[in-house]
């Protein structure tokens, strides 16, 4: 009989096992269960049949309560609904109430973050854009373009009629970039071995230090080495023709080890690949070179070009700022290294050559000059000397020529000592050459006159002082020629007391003659090295200047000052300030002349052609020392002398000189001739005499001087 449906209870009256079978199955230790089936909300169970056997029925689950006991059967009882969760968060497996996340703040604090590394790109951007935007693109256009120095020609440096004497000749520094010649590059082991193989004929160069060279010390940053430097034209063309022979053959598969490995010699010049071509590797770069077509020839004068290409000493040096010109640059893109020829943003500003320099020298008469010097001063064994070639009119230096001299062309064998311009450098004392500008000062100053009497003595004592003249000799009874002419030390101490009325006023009178000849100054031609000598003022005199400086020891000159006087002599007493450039030629072709030289009346014109007269006797006269510096059909005037040489420890050896003009009686040149540190005889006379005899006769017909036949004034020697 059906039972009435049975109410469901309470849960609070539930027993223990029916709420340890609702806790939570975390809470309860795991137990096998079968058919388990979703428990579902509790709801009233519908009246139910009893069956012994019902189908589907859920299996009592061990333990649980329920039905009486031994029972087969039983209606099962209904679930519990759990309670619903407590607000606020779920419980833990301890009961702890989990807290769940707060969305807003996830999501505020991403648009924090995003805004954050948005403002970062957004400054970034301005920088690069606005604040840094020039100094990066000067940076990337330093990185895409490279600006390629291209240098001035040098200009020419000529002699008067237009002989080049420097000049600047087209040259290549050849380079090669030895990482390919590398094994990988070149798909060959001996990259190096083949193209020294083939480059040392050309370049005269031994193989095994080719090799050298062009082996890379690192495989892909060692990338450039100079093999040689300022090589021809010609040495260029060999080394292209040959490597496009080699790319020829190679591409009508007639490779290198047919047609060009025979000049390499044994294993050594075996090419793995015979096709390679290790000339590939090779380069030029523009060097050009500076040449001296003729040699040593006014090499003192001229000075020389280092390897950086600035003039050094001489000329080359004076007139750097003139003959460099002015440097342009080439720019133009690049990509790994190499030419980009279609890219924008090349462009090229044109070098301007320098100006050529049109010197006053005579390269004939140079030449003569350097031979004749050369040649005494080995003939002496001498340290050195100079010669000194000079238009009396004009002032222009017609040759300067120093022994021992140089070639700027192999400066690598040069003598140090020889390079320079002793001629202008050195400062020595002049001797009894000097002792025209003494007597120039007695005549002008009416002190005395070319037959004045002048009693020499052998020995002239002075304030502690005993004076000789070079040769030893009684009592003399000579004029004031005469004492010019025999180069008489005394006799000339003797007529300069006479300049004023004390010593003290001698000596000054005196000191400013020497200084209007240009003695103790610059000469005016600005050359590098150029010594002013030594002319101390009157009041530093001292007891034994007083008198030795008269006739040419206790000061100092150089070559040209000397030169200068004669040439004061003879273009009426007007010295000319001397002068070696004639002109400038800039790069637009337009000719600047040299400024006209400065000139200063030294003494009268009067006074000038009695001196000259003098100085005929001095070569024309048998009792004269100049006797060995006569030129058939010409007249010449002239002195000779002799000093003793002052070193940094006293006086050493002697300084030996003449110098004279011609024709004496239409003076046009002068030459000048010092030798220094003679071995022997040492008599000014003796040795320069012949030298400046061969120099002035060859200038003089050079320049088409004719004869004049004049006889030398009848001066008297005695009295």
């Amino acid at each position: 009989m059906p039972q009435p449906p049975r109410e469901p209870r309470d849960p609070r009256d539930r027993s223990s096992r029916d709420r340890d079978r609702d806790r939570d199955p975390r809470d309860r230790a795991p137990r096998p269960a079968r058919d388990a089936r979703p428990v579902r909300p509790a709801r009233p169970a519908p009246a139910r049949r009893p069956a012994t056997a019902q189908r589907g029925a859920v299996p009592k689950a061990r333990g649980a309560a329920g039905g009486s006991a031994g029972s087969g059967g039983g209606r099962p009882r209904p679930p519990v609904p759990r309670p619903p969760a407590p607000r606020g968060g779920a419980r833990g497996p301890a009961g702890a109430t989990l807290q769940l996340g707060e969305p807003r703040k996830r999501l505020r604090f991403l648009l924090i973050a995003l805004g954050t590394v948005f403002a970062l790109f957004l400054g970034r951007l301005v920088q690069l854009q606005f604040l840094d935007s020039t100094a990066l693109a000067a940076e990337a256009s330093a990185n895409r373009y490279v600006t390629v120095p291209l240098t001035a020609q040098r200009g020419t440096i000529t002699d008067a009629n237009g002989n080049v004497l420097a000049t600047t000749v087209t040259a290549y520094d050849i380079t090669a970039d030895p990482t390919m010649l590398t094994p990988q590059q070149l798909h060959t082991t001996d990259g190096p071995q083949a193209a020294a193989a083939l480059l040392a004929p050309i370049l005269g160069m031994d193989q095994t230090t080719l090799t050298t060279l062009l082996t890379a010390k690192n495989p892909t940053t060692d990338m450039y080495r100079l093999i040689a430097r300022q090589q021809s034209p010609q040495v260029w063309t060999q080394i292209s023709n040959l490597s496009n022979q080699l790319a020829n053959n190679a591409s009508s598969g007639h490779c290198l080890s047919e047609n060009l490995l025979a000049q390499k010699a044994g294993d050594s010049g075996r090419v793995d690949d015979a096709c390679a071509n290790p000339l590939a590797s090779i380069f030029r770069a523009r060097d050009d070179k500076r040449v001296y077509p003729e040699g040593d020839l006014a090499a003192n004068v001229i000075g020389f070009v280092n390897a950086a290409g600035v003039g050094s000493g001489g000329l080359e040096e004076q007139f750097q700022s003139q003959l460099r010109g002015t440097d342009g640059n080439e720019v133009y893109a690049q990509a790994n290294g190499r030419e980009v020829p279609t890219a924008e943003g090349q462009h090229e500003t044109a070098a301007i050559p320098g100006s050529n320099v049109k010197l006053t020298l005579n390269s004939d008469i140079q030449w003569e000059a350097q031979q004749q010097l050369s040649a005494q001063v080995a003939k002496s064994h001498a340290l050195g000397g100079y010669v000194i070639v000079q238009d009396v009119t004009n002032g222009r230096i017609l040759a300067m020529a120093t022994a021992p001299t140089f070639n700027p062309n192999d400066l690598a064998h040069a003598d140090p000592n020889a390079i320079g311009n002793t001629a202008l450098s050195d400062a020595y004392e002049p001797g009894s050459v000097s002792k025209l500008m003494t007597m120039s000062a007695v005549i002008q100053q009416n002190v005395a006159t070319p037959e004045t009497h002048v009693t020499v003595p052998g020995a002239l004592p002075r304030d502690g002082t005993v004076f000789h003249d070079d040769v030893a000799h009684g009592t003399e009874q000579l004029t004031l020629n005469g004492v010019l002419a025999q180069s008489s030390n005394i006799g000339t101490i003797l007529a300069a007391e006479h300049l004023g009325s004390t010593q003290t006023q001698a000596n000054q009178v005196l000191y400013d003659y020497l200084t209007k000849f240009g003695i103790g100054q610059p000469s005016g031609l600005n050359f590098p090295g150029e010594s002013p000598g030594i002319l101390p003022p009157p009041g530093q005199w001292n007891a034994s200047q007083q008198y030795t400086i008269p006739f040419g020891q206790g000061l100092s000159v150089n070559a040209l000052q000397t030169t200068s006087v004669y040439s004061t002599i003879a273009n009426g007493g007007v010295r000319v300030a001397p002068t070696l450039v004639e002109g400038v030629t800039g790069p637009d072709g337009v000719y600047t002349p040299a400024p006209a030289p400065a000139t200063t009346r030294v003494v009268s014109a009067q006074t000038a052609k009695t001196v000259a007269q003098m100085l005929q006797s001095v070569v024309g006269s048998e009792e004269g020392t100049g006797t060995m510096a006569q030129i058939p059909g010409y007249l010449v005037a002239g002195k000779t002398g002799t000093a003793n040489r002052a070193t940094a420890h006293g006086y050493s050896g002697y300084t030996a000189s003449f110098i004279g003009f011609a024709p004496a009686d239409k003076p046009r040149i002068t030459v000048s001739c010092v030798i220094q540190g003679p071995v022997g005889a040492h008599y000014g006379g003796e040795l320069c005499g012949p030298v400046f005899k061969q120099v002035m006769e060859f200038s003089l017909k050079t320049l088409d001087v004719p004869p004049t036949g004049g006889a030398p004034a009848d001066l008297p020697i005695n009295w």
